[in-house]
């Protein structure tokens, strides 16, 4: 039999397997799920802090369908308990549930850091879930039972759809870090941020779209490439003309000046985006296949270079006059649009410069009278600067002043800069911890509060905590003690804040402090997960062990099966996401219903952040830098193997591995580098050549021009050097992740004589594994190759 036949008889025999030969260990794993739902008590609150500035209530579920309302005093800290609202005084709108969120259906735009939603369904009936794909397309998800409730895992960014068994939306959710409980009452109204998901102290947008003056005198608007003002007195509108190339045409956004003397727009060569066509094999509602095309530009493909033009309607200068590009000449962006800010007093605009290949960052601002360009802060790194999540701003218009974080010192840090001349005034915080996400700016206090990781010795480095520190460096304080992973929600006069902290191994916590010092108020609810427990589920355990170079602590956990018994042997599987935007061990108490679920199959499983991972500094992260093949794996190997040593119950005779899209990239190099560690992988929707991938993510961490170091991390290029088990999945529908970049890996292993297993999933787009097929056929796989074969 010639290889190529064998390859697809593998794929039929996964598809047969998982429909005509169900292993019934599968179907009892994935049936313990339902166990686990609704059986943390006193684990999840949200606070309704009331009017009067005196107190707060919350609702908590305090067992297997009972519930307490609870009232807390403030000033003294007392605390009333009642079975029902009404007996505390409590008003009737709680707004906590989805009759807050939007019911327009919207497409998952962007892909943030993993985390865990909790949805509990209060109605008297079941609900479905669905996740909506970047395509706007619904992949469904096991429901939710009547008043039940289920944690999912998910990502940032990413958009869930909630309905009835009918079809009706009930509502529609993104995903974010700071509303990670979700109540299903019934049909609600629009919540959330604005359409760019900006918050308090990012950065600012110039004008809107309609172009209006401030005063209200003219419009400004581009037609067909070119800048029509109107008077909006008279109605007169002309085109104002410009001796720039043609070729070059306007775009967009009309930024006026706070004073309506001058607005800028941006002027770009049309480049045409790169198309990648997939091929939709089952429609809905057609019989015959459907061809579709996106835009998808790849690493090294040419891109817009925008500049700003500045325009006068009064005031002294040309009429019009073009930024000069020195300072910016070859820009990273996909937009032909420059997001541009104006200084309150209309004396320069500013903009972003993030240069090509990422080792340079600047803040530009032009000088509204005389079009000058200057810097005002300049990054520059021989790697890369994380240009997607530490480059954050503020801008203190009052003083002249800038917030900005920076990696120059090797850790992220805050830096407050002269704005006006482009000067360091000193740095805000030091030291070898990060910065993880500013929460609020006190320009009058002149403090800023953070929250920040690795600052207590002993403690896992990824707890963040909460801290404040004055802008010139001084009366630094760290507000939050629990061991653990820490959210904060302030009361609306900032007085007071919620302290939510839990680990992967500690339910959550929930205290009430003050602002002012962090003095703890009250304890509030001390969440249990004895129910939980008792069900047989696991609890996590973590461990720490050094990396490669025996300095850096790796931190990751195990989960064992609900029926561990340690005198047996067990193989070890590990799940893996290497992508360095983040870092990706759960640090919150979660249900990880996948990796239980996978667990209860009769592994250890693992999850594992090594180097070339975010949020541990820069020599840590640096790892990654053109070397996305490594993602970590001799720390990986080796922390696996420090926790053998004392665990005779791993077998490591019998590793496996699984991911999906820069985690499948991953499973599959564990067998192309690793082989002699790792003898199965399961790879889902993986990018496996970096040059097949979005050209955002991958020219971040593989650089600009394409090099050597894209061939060098290729899977398809190394698949020659395959050696264990491997399952390729992917969705057929994927625009996240090129599907032909998993299809040129499966050319390439049939090249070169590999046998191996391949499994598209018709209608699937990106995490095809995830859907109730997939899922089924990554725990067949492990288990064929790792339980039943010794």
């Amino acid at each position: 039999m010639s290889l190529p036949v064998r390859v697809v008889m593998a794929c039929l025999l996964v598809a047969a397997f998982g429909v005509a030969a169900a292993d019934d260990r599968v179907d009892k794993a994935l049936a313990k799920r339902g166990q686990w739902n609704g059986r943390l008590d006193r684990d999840q609150i949200r606070p309704n802090w009331l009017p009067d500035r005196n107190a707060l209530w919350y609702r908590v579920g305090t067992g297997a369908g009972t519930e307490e309302y609870v009232l807390i005093d403030l000033r003294t800290g007392e605390r009333r308990t009642a079975a029902r609202r009404d007996q505390l005084g409590l008003p009737e709108s709680d707004p906590l549930k989805t009759s807050e969120a939007s019911t327009a259906v919207r497409r998952s735009r962007r892909t943030g850091d993993a985390m865990t939603l909790t949805f509990s369904n209060e109605l008297s009936q079941d609900v479905e879930l669905f996740w909506v794909d970047p395509e706007g397309e619904r992949v469904s998800y096991q429901g939710i039972s009547a008043k039940d409730r289920r944690e999912l895992s998910t990502f940032a960014g990413h958009v869930w759809l909630i309905a009835l068994p009918t079809g009706e939306a009930l509502a529609v959710i993104e995903a974010q870090d700071d509303h990670p409980a979700i109540v299903i009452d019934g049909r609600g109204k629009d919540r959330g941020r604005g359409p760019d998901g900006a918050g308090a102290g990012s950065r600012r947008r110039g004008a809107d779209r309609a172009g209006d003056s401030p005063d209200g005198r003219w419009t400004a608007r581009v037609e067909s490439g070119r800048v029509i003002l109107v008077d909006r007195a008279s109605g007169d509108s002309k085109p104002l003309k410009t001796d720039l190339d043609e070729s070059a045409p306007f775009h967009g956004r009309v930024a006026w000046s706070p004073d309506s003397t001058a607005f800028v727009v941006s002027s770009a060569a049309e480049v045409p985006a790169r198309k990648v066509t997939i091929v939709d094999s089952s429609p809905k509602g057609g019989e015959q296949p459907v061809l579709k095309t996106f835009d998808y530009r790849k690493p090294g493909d040419p891109l817009p270079k925008p500049r700003p033009v500045l325009f006068r309607v009064a005031g002294e200068g040309p009429a019009w006059q073009a930024v000069d590009t020195a300072l910016f000449p070859e820009p990273f962006t996909e937009s032909p649009e420059i997001d541009v800010r104006w200084a309150p007093d209309g004396s320069e605009f500013s903009f972003s410069y993030d240069q090509r290949g990422h080792q340079l960052y600047r803040i530009i601002a032009v000088h509204a009278r005389t079009g000058a360009a200057r810097v005002v802060v300049e990054e520059t790194s021989p790697t890369f600067i994380d240009s997607r999540s530490k480059t954050w701003r503020h801008w203190l218009d009052g003083t002249g002043e800038l917030l900005w974080t920076s990696e120059r010192g090797g850790w992220c840090h805050l830096w407050l800069y002269d704005a006006r001349t482009g000067q360091v005034r000193n740095p805000v915080t030091n030291g070898k911890w990060v910065v993880r996400e500013v929460l609020h700016v006190d320009e009058a206090a002149r403090e800023v509060w953070f929250l920040a990781g690795g600052l207590k010795a002993g403690e896992d480095p990824y707890h963040r905590h909460l801290c404040r520190v004055g802008f010139d460096g001084t009366g630094f304080q760290q507000l939050t003690e629990g061991d653990g992973d820490h959210r904060v929600e302030f009361s609306p006069d900032r007085e007071f804040f919620l302290d939510r902290w839990s680990r992967a191994d500690h339910p959550p916590v929930h205290e009430l402090r003050r602002s002012r010092d962090g003095d703890l108020v009250t304890p509030l609810e001390t969440g249990s997960a004895e129910r939980l427990v008792s069900t047989g589920w696991s609890m996590p355990e973590r461990f720490v062990a050094k990396g490669r170079d025996g300095d850096a602590e790796i931190h990751g956990i195990l989960i064992k099966p609900s029926d561990f018994d340690p005198s047996k042997q067990y193989p070890v599987v590990e799940e893996i996401y290497a992508g360095p935007h983040s870092a990706f061990v759960p640090k919150e108490f979660g249900l990880l219903p996948r990796q239980h679920a996978i667990a209860d199959l009769g592994f250890i499983v693992v999850q594992i952040d090594g180097m070339g991972t975010n949020h541990r500094g820069k020599r840590f992260h640096d790892v990654c830098w053109k070397n996305l093949r490594d993602a970590g794996f001799p720390d990986r190997i080796a922390w696996i193997r420090e926790a053998a040593r004392t665990r005779p119950w791993m077998d490591l005779s019998r590793v496996g591995i699984y991911g999906g899209s820069a985690g499948g990239q991953s499973a599959m190099r564990a067998l192309l580098d690793h082989h002699d560690f790792y003898k199965v992988a399961v790879a889902d929707c993986g990018c496996h050549d970096n040059r097949m991938d979005k050209i955002w993510w991958n020219e971040q961490w593989m650089g600009w021009p394409v090099d050597g170091s894209y061939a060098t991390s290729s899977n398809r290029d190394d698949a020659h050097k395959l050696q264990g088990r491997l399952l390729l999945i992917v969705g057929e529908l994927d625009t996240n992740v090129d599907p032909a970049s998993t299809t040129q890996v499966v050319g390439a292993l049939q090249k070169a004589g590999k046998t191996f297993d391949y499994l598209p999933i018709v209608g699937a787009g990106h995490g095809a594994a995830e859907t109730p097929y997939g899922s089924r056929a990554r725990m067949e796989f492990l288990l064929r190759h790792l339980v039943d074969r010794r």
